[in-house]
């Protein structure tokens, strides 16, 4: 069989680093049918999406280990099932048995179950202790490959790598890119309801491979991930002031950017990491302030009696979106990267708070309060097309995924016993999703792609 290599260069975290080599292959040749071009795909610019089936038989264990080939199978399906796109068809309705990607499927037998897409994969052992994954994604009513790639890792990064074969799948059948290999970061709430204990924790998107960042003897709030490298910047009470961190996943080093007593709301990232924007408290109200990271250099961009906080900057880095009770009730408004022109864009009913720009710039998600319910929204940047997608007890701090498409926010569950968990919600708000942690969760924001 004919193969076309090409290394995929992955900056990784340091525990990763030292493990991780991955290599991706595309697979084509005349034993295979040639890849096709876009013959089924997902359209996910309607309103309501119906998920495609999608058949996953286990990866072939060709160097004995099945558990493994299954436990990588279950990633991928899980992740295309999450996602609300995707569902995943039961293997015992399987006709086909043993699949592998070395050999053409019976099409046949998938498309009388209702398969319109089929991945087929295996795993084998190298003699040098990685692990060789290759996979082949087919149209099943055009008996065609669409996809074929292979990569090479280190096992105890499996899961990672189901989290890039999904993210490959993912892209080929929607047009989007994936978000998959991503990490969610958040504050980890646990002990007694008023006397809580926060700790910074990181996990993978689908709420595996946790571990904690800080040590809970300080107060940490907001985690913000910068959108160009796995570095957060986060707001600690080490004492009775706030005090402003960089913390950069990849090496532990933290470095503190700023003391601000008068801190309303942690910093967010400019789109080239090389600022942070935030709102600061003088006496009765408060006012927006960019600093660039390098000069430490301060730079003021609103100047009222109001109280403007949440500023978030548009991808393109040449506006903000902030919430302020100028008009005499908390609501949204839209300004240039330097201050300039400000524009109110939300005008329903209730209170509007904590705006974040979309990734891809079209939409702008919020918290909005009315008549006690707290709702998870979205609007475009003008204002218009106003949509809720989520409401509860108490929903808030809405976060996006890299591709623009999912958001991750936290809900409060009521009662004595009650407290924060991590969810998310696409843009359809019919997929709703809850990421179970080890304790409560609140504050959740989302990475870019892993390089």
């Amino acid at each position: 069989m004919k193969m076309r290599a090409f290394q995929i260069k992955r900056r990784l975290a340091t525990a990763l680093r030292a493990a991780l080599a991955v290599c991706a292959i595309s697979v084509s040749g005349a034993a295979m049918i040639a890849p096709a071009s876009a013959l089924i795909e997902i359209d996910i610019t309607q309103g309501t999406i119906e998920p495609m089936p999608i058949a996953l038989p286990d990866f072939s264990p060709e160097g004995g280990d099945a558990q493994l080939a299954r436990q990588l199978t279950e990633v991928i399906s899980n992740n295309l099932r999450r996602s609300g796109l995707f569902r995943p068809l039961d293997p015992a309705s399987f006709i086909e048995k043993n699949v592998s990607a070395q050999t053409t499927p019976r099409f046949g037998d998938w498309r009388t179950i209702g398969a319109q897409a089929l991945v087929s994969g295996s795993v084998t052992r190298q003699p040098d202790g990685r692990l060789r994954a290759e996979f082949r994604l087919w149209d099943v009513f055009a008996g065609q490959q669409m996809l074929g790639q292979q990569f090479f890792t280190t096992p105890e990064n499996w899961r990672r790598l189901g989290h890039i074969i999904s993210d490959a799948i993912y892209e080929r059948l929607t047009g989007e890119k994936g978000y998959f290999d991503t990490r969610i970061v958040f504050v980890d709430e646990s002990g007694p309801k008023q006397k809580r204990v926060k700790r910074l924790a990181i996990m993978d998107q689908d709420g595996a491979n946790l571990r904690y960042l800080t040590r809970g003897d300080e107060l940490v709030l907001t985690p913000r991930f910068s959108p160009t490298t796995q570095e957060i910047t986060y707001m600690a009470y080490t004492g009775a002031d706030p005090s402003v961190f960089l913390l950069n996943i990849e090496t532990g080093q933290r470095e503190i950017v700023g003391n601000f007593p008068g801190m309303t709301f942690a910093p967010r990232f400019s789109p080239d990491g090389q600022r942070v924007i935030m709102s600061l408290q003088q006496g009765g109200n408060a006012n927006i302030f960019t600093m660039d990271l390098r000069s430490r250099a301060t730079t003021r961009l609103t100047n009222t009696p109001a109280i403007d906080t949440s500023p978030s900057f548009s991808p393109d880095g040449r506006q903000v979106v902030f919430e302020s009770d100028r008009g005499g009730t908390q609501q949204l408004y839209v300004m240039g990267a330097d201050g300039s022109n400000p524009q109110r864009i939300s005008f329903g009913p209730g209170r509007y708070s904590t705006p974040v720009w979309s990734p891809r710039g079209d939409l702008i998600a919020f918290t909005k309060q009315n008549q006690g319910r707290f709702m998870i929204g979205v609007m475009r940047p003008d204002g218009s097309g106003e949509r809720i997608l989520t409401e509860g007890y108490h929903n808030e701090g809405p976060a996006w995924a890299p591709n623009g498409r999912v958001l991750t926010f936290f809900r409060d569950t009521p009662g004595p016993n009650g407290g924060p968990q991590v969810w998310t919600v696409d843009l359809t708000g019919y997929n709703e999703q809850r990421i179970t942690t080890p304790a409560f969760g609140s504050d959740p924001a989302w990475s870019p792609l892993l390089d």
